[in-house]
């Protein structure tokens, strides 16, 4: 038994030894005598030298995004010092191309197609990409991008081998990576529109026919989840926030040392496409301060405006009951407790603002040019408006027009005069997001000629995958000031990196929008804050999804200026 204990402690010492125990110990003590520290003990000197952690487990489940629709969380879990700990998770936006006055033939397959997607890429994230990134460091951002990236291509190759093998027996054509989503969907009492691929017959002019659908392959979500979930370890484990491991990785050691925040441009009516309403040209009309306020003096004068707004959409003499007063039905009283919710609270989109319809394009226009000035505010100086045009939802292919108010259609060639003259009316407006559709590109060109200097005319539906946009830079993207970037799908961090750092060097605005099935994961503002966006389109300041990105820019810009960083 002595001679047992003998060997186990010589083979002990040796262990020691051989990992360098007592020089480390030595060290160590040397280390913290001169510093004497109140808690000795809490001094882990051994952890500065420990190994790095590494991803051990890979987590994809489903879960609700802010409107109910099923999207994926993905959760990276990491051996560190020994012990396996969850390190971070993220919850993926959910983006679809189906316009709003869609058929509801077309929503439903629109929603299976979702599920579909959601049930693919949380198996993708549990089987392979969990055995795939295991025993890899988090913070080598690039070479999990880059195993990402082949495995998509992976996926992609044999979804196609699929399809070939489906049509070698039938006379048919290749089938796109996911089926049941068109690329247009017919208005109602409007012919219906040209399935993608086919080409189009119009009666009055010709105007190029619509793209095809954008291919999204099914489960291609989790390569998104898993890269933004890595990113977001890689941060934790650095000690730093998001938002400055995003800069570290664009601009590496050149990173500047004072960081700008993206100007918010904040919703405050969705002009909603209802039978009611003749106005289809505005989706969105949005707030923007201007750039000698502080984000939340800027995000305090919008919230004024949305409170004189919603007072305007009070009927005339109508005025709210008391908190705690109110009349029954029997002209007694009664003690609620609850004040009355004003008429246009009842009506918030998905968007986190206001709803209502507008007869014609001034209307909304007018309104907001009321409630500034009921406050005391002018526009075009103390704020600033945007339109989300969304002009590509309007095109009646039959008549080769866009269908502006209801039974009134322009021309591409007669959009482009009618918004010359709104801009000149208007000069308070600044961004024109999807004015013309992308197949329009003389016309784009024409609007950037005309209105280039005088406000910028921003490209969304056309630049929604950027990780296609970062591969193929010719794509059909028109000529324009700059676009809306959304972080979704197969995109990876290191291609937004990379093609925001393409459009900082063609000197084009970078965007970050969020897209309409937002969830309560607020990561996009430390993306926008780490690649530098110029702008960041998030929705209007109600709903909880919307709500808390707001509230994590207030204090992204709080420990910037607290730090000193704030340009």
């Amino acid at each position: 038994q002595r001679q047992q204990q003998r060997k186990a402690r010589l083979e002990a010492a040796e262990f020691y030894r051989s990992h360098q125990v007592p020089q480390r110990l030595e060290e160590a003590l040397n280390a913290l005598y001169p510093l004497r520290p109140a808690d000795l003990y809490g001094e882990n000197y051994f952890s500065k030298i420990s190994k790095a952690p590494v991803i051990c487990k890979v987590v994809g489940r489903k879960v609700l995004d802010g409107v109910g629709q099923p999207t994926l969380e993905v959760e990276i879990h990491c051996t560190v010092k020994n012990h396996e700990k969850r390190i971070s998770s993220t919850v993926m936006s959910s983006h679809s191309q189906i316009p709003e006055n869609a058929s509801s033939q077309t929503t439903e397959a629109d929603e299976k197609e979702r599920n579909d997607s959601v049930t693919t890429a949380m198996i993708w994230v549990n089987e392979s990409l969990n055995t795939m990134l295991k025993d890899l460091e988090p913070t080598d951002q690039c070479k999990v991008d880059k195993m990402l990236g082949e495995y998509f291509t992976e996926k992609v190759e044999e979804k196609k081998e699929i399809q070939k093998q489906a049509a070698a027996g039938a006379e048919a054509t290749l089938l796109p990576l996911t089926s049941d989503t068109p690329s247009t969907t017919a208005l109602p009492g409007k012919k219906k529109a040209a399935k993608a691929g086919k080409k189009v017959e119009v009666a009055e002019g010709t105007i190029p026919p619509a793209d095809p659908a954008e291919p999204v392959l099914c489960g291609s979500l989790a390569i998104g989840g898993t890269s933004l979930a890595v990113a977001k370890a890689g941060a934790t484990i650095s000690r730093a926030p998001l938002y400055l491991y995003i800069t570290l990785l664009k601009h590496g050691e050149d990173s500047p040392k004072e960081m700008t925040l993206p100007l918010p441009m904040v919703t405050v009516l969705h002009c909603e496409k209802m039978a009611s309403a003749k106005l289809k040209l505005v989706k969105e009309i949005m707030l923007i301060p201007p750039v000698q306020l502080s984000l939340k003096q800027g995000l305090e004068r919008v919230l004024d405006i949305q409170k004189e707004i919603m007072r305007l959409f009070e009927p005339p003499g109508k005025e709210q009951p008391s908190p705690q007063m109110t009349a029954s039905k029997k002209g007694k009283t009664h003690n609620t407790g609850k004040k009355a919710l004003p008429q246009a609270l009842k009506r918030i989109s998905h968007l986190g603002c206001l709803m209502t319809g507008c007869d014609n394009l001034e209307e909304p226009l007018l309104l907001m040019q009321t409630a500034c000035n009921n406050i005391g505010l002018e526009l075009g100086t103390d704020i600033y408006l945007a339109i989300n045009c969304a002009a590509h939802e309007l095109m009646d292919y039959a008549k080769g027009k866009y269908e502006i108010l209801t039974g009134s259609f322009r021309s591409p060639d007669e959009m482009v005069d009618m918004y010359v003259e709104l801009i000149n009316k208007f000069p308070s407006i600044i961004a024109l997001i999807d004015p013309l559709r992308k197949e329009d590109r003389q016309q784009w060109s024409n609007i950037c000629c005309a209105l280039g200097s005088k406000c910028y005319l921003i490209a969304e539906d056309a630049a929604t995958c950027v990780s296609k946009l970062k591969i193929d830079r010719n794509r059909n993207i028109p000529m324009c000031s700059g676009v809306v970037l959304k972080y979704i799908n197969q995109t990876k961090i290191s291609d937004l990196i990379e093609l925001t750092g393409l459009l900082d060097g063609q000197r084009h605005i970078t965007i970050l929008g969020s897209p309409d099935g937002e969830s309560s994961d607020d990561s996009l503002v430390d993306l926008a804050v780490g690649v530098g966006a110029r702008f960041i389109k998030l929705g209007g300041l109600s709903r909880g999804e919307r709500v808390t990105k707001y509230n994590r820019l207030l204090a992204v810009e709080e420990e910037l200026a607290t730090n000193r960083r704030l340009r």
